[in-house]
Formats: C-alpha cells, structure tokens, sequence
C-alpha cells in the first residue's frame, strides 16, 4: 500500500483553520494522488484535510472516525471556514457520505458492529491514545494501541476499505520532547503496519 505524506502545514491559512485559497489549493495538490493509500496529514491541527479525500469518493461510504473529539462543531467566522474541529460536519453533508461513526474508547466499539454495508474510510487522530501510546498536543483518550488495533482489524474484516489517513502527535515547535517525538513515530510505524495489513 502507498504511504503518502499529505502535510500541507507549511501553507499560509492552514492551522486549524483552512482558508478557501488553501483548500483550493490542496485539493488541486492531491487531485493526482490515490485515495486508496494511507496519508499522513500532520498533527490534528489539520484534520480537516481528510474532507478533501473524502470529497473524491464517488459510491456510498461510512466514515469511521477514532478521535477523542467529535470534530463536528458549528465552526467559528459563522460556519464559513473549514476547521479541524468542524470538518466532520462538512463530510456529513457529502452525497455519499451515508454514515459516521466516532470511536472515541472501547465502549464504543459496538458501533462498529451496526456499520451498513458498505465500504468504510477509516480515519485515525492519535489523541484518542493514552499518553503511553502517543503525545499530542490536544487533550488526549485513554485507549490503548492493541484496542485500536483490534478495532482497526474488526472493520476491515467485515467491510472494505477505501482508504485511510493518520493525523496527530505534537511537533518540536510545541514543545514536544525528543522522548515524545520517538513515541509517536514508533506508533505511526505500528499502525502504518497495520494499516498495510488490512487495506485491499
């Protein structure tokens, strides 16, 4: 499976919140690249990128999200920006987008098991890991990474998947320590594997 780094941080108007040049912009970026593949899109800050993804997917699809946060929030500036915490609300609304399913513990993990049947984008943020697992710079989840990876093996074993992506972790910018770099890289390099895995 193609591993893709899709981190558009550098772009003026893209921390939190995406400004139309920028989303216009990253869209025409990744327009030849394969939604089938998983893509690295940087720290939750710039969650919002899976809607772009999303966007290109042409049959009916569920959304399963693991975060700690919804990321559905009415956005700021009267809804007119894209955020990392409102980008959910965005997808919602896609014509193919049929469901959306937030994973934030392993109590909710029967969810999955009412998914329709249909193909699944799976989307990961690590702050739905405990800090053992991973550190980011947003309040973080108490799962651990052999839950995520049980749940991440359940979807995929009862439901194709159209692609996936990983976003999270903290950078040295805010503050993260060498220690806290290392983790996460050693957990992005665990479920990439996983994730090579169980992408058809």
């Amino acid at each position: 499976m193609e591993r893709i780094n899709v981190d558009f941080s550098h772009l003026e108007g893209t921390n939190c919140y995406c400004s139309a040049e920028s989303a216009d912009r990253i869209r025409r970026e990744i327009a030849g690249l394969p939604v089938g593949a998983f893509h690295y899109i940087g720290t939750g800050d710039y969650h919002y990128q899976t809607l772009f993804w999303l966007e290109r997917l042409r049959e009916p699809f569920s959304l399963v999200l693991f975060d700690n946060h919804p990321d559905d929030q009415a956005g700021a500036f009267g809804g007119e920006l894209l955020s990392c915490g409102g980008w959910v609300a965005a997808a919602r609304r896609l014509p193919c987008c049929h469901t959306d399913v937030w994973i934030r513990s392993s109590a909710d993990f029967p969810a999955l098991e009412e998914l329709p049947l249909l193909p699944v984008y799976l989307s990961v943020d690590l702050d739905v890991l405990s800090p053992k697992f991973a550190r980011t710079d947003w309040d973080q989840g108490g799962m651990t990474l052999p839950e995520l990876t049980r749940a991440l093996r359940r979807v995929a074993g009862f439901r194709p998947l159209l692609g996936v992506d990983l976003c999270g972790g903290n950078t040295a910018e805010k503050g993260a320590s060498p220690e806290d770099l290392a983790l996460n890289a050693s957990t992005g390099e665990a479920l990439y594997g996983i994730f090579r895995e169980i992408l058809i």
